[in-house]
């Protein structure tokens, strides 16, 4: 019997991750995306806004939906919306997410101080969408004091989750220093179910350390991917020995760039759709030579032309 291989999923990005971008990391070799975080309560109360961070294209594939939430009616009732509306291949239930606005609002991260609550989320959203798969993101612990990751995955486990993504950090460290390894470790030996390692993955080095260190199942890539969403086949190449791609420059990163914008324009039109890629272009841009004012340029056009000229010249 062969071993079975790890898969490599495109982390939900707030703000960054969205139809365009999960897209992109497919073509490159992303095993499954996950959408941004949804409000649940926004969908129950019929936000037009937030349902529309559930739309995919059809290369998103697998395609889970991620919903966030401390209220364990309202969060299976969303659930059950999203999933009639769109039809997504599971929901994943964030509870890792450490930004001020949520956590004090007792959402994302915060859930980790009650593993009981846990348990009455993932309770109540796995009987809302039976037999569709739910999941739960979490970290290593709100803080240094209380590394409760073996706890609440054992709660969510019991409760019917189906997949556990561990960020090795806790809320209060954010994103830095680095990843606290052995946590994942021992959410692995803890569970029955897969465990998919999450944080600091940016090159082959580090996602083979990930794997041998943990154990883990499979790998999530957010950060790494910015600028950069061929990592997934790079570290493909380097794990199963697999064609490695060619990293782009000049006119090959140019294409590139520029089918990441067409894309985004063609879900958000050219007006709105030029302000919101500005950020994704300034990542695929960050070690050029001049990155800095070409950047400042691409900050003042506002049409794809003027994008476009920006970059065969400078590129």
């Amino acid at each position: 019997m062969t071993e079975k291989r790890p898969l490599l999923f495109f982390a939900p990005m707030a703000g960054v991750g969205d139809s365009a971008f999960r897209t992109i990391c497919c073509r490159h070799g992303a095993d499954g995306v996950t959408s941004e975080m949804i409000s649940a309560k926004a969908v129950v109360y019929g936000d037009k806004k937030t349902m529309t961070l559930a739309k995919r294209s059809e290369e998103e594939t697998p395609f889970l939906l991620q919903i966030f939430g401390s209220e364990p009616h309202i969060m299976g009732e969303g659930a059950k919306i999203l999933v009639d509306a769109t039809r997504p291949d599971g929901v994943d239930i964030n509870m890792g997410c450490p930004v001020n606005k949520i956590v004090k609002n007792r959402e994302g991260s915060a859930l980790m101080k009650k593993p009981e609550l846990v348990y009455e989320i993932v309770s109540r959203v796995k009987e809302a969408l039976d037999p569709l798969p739910v999941s739960v993101k979490i970290r290593a612990g709100f803080d240094s004091e209380h590394l409760n990751a073996v706890e609440v995955a054992l709660m969510a486990e019991k409760a019917g989750a189906s997949q556990i993504t561990v960020h090795g950090r806790t809320r209060e460290q954010f994103y830095s220093p680095g990843v606290n390894l052995d946590i994942i470790r021992e959410v692995k030996r803890a569970v029955s179910c897969p465990v998919v390692g999450n944080g600091d993955i940016n090159s082959v080095e580090s996602a083979k350390e990930m794997l041998s260190y943990t154990g883990c199942d499979h790998l999530m890539i957010g950060r790494g991917a910015l600028g950069r969403p061929w990592i997934f086949s790079e570290i493909k190449a380097g794990l199963f020995g697999e064609e490695a791609p060619e990293i782009p420059t000049g006119q090959a990163l140019y294409e590139k760039i520029m089918t990441h914008l067409d894309l985004v324009l063609s879900n958000k039109g050219e007006r709105q759709g030029i302000m919101e890629a500005r950020a994704q272009i300034a990542f695929y841009i960050k070690s050029i030579k001049g990155a800095a004012d070409i950047r400042r340029r691409i900050n003042s056009a506002t049409t794809r032309e003027e994008v476009s000229n920006i970059l065969k010249e400078t590129l």
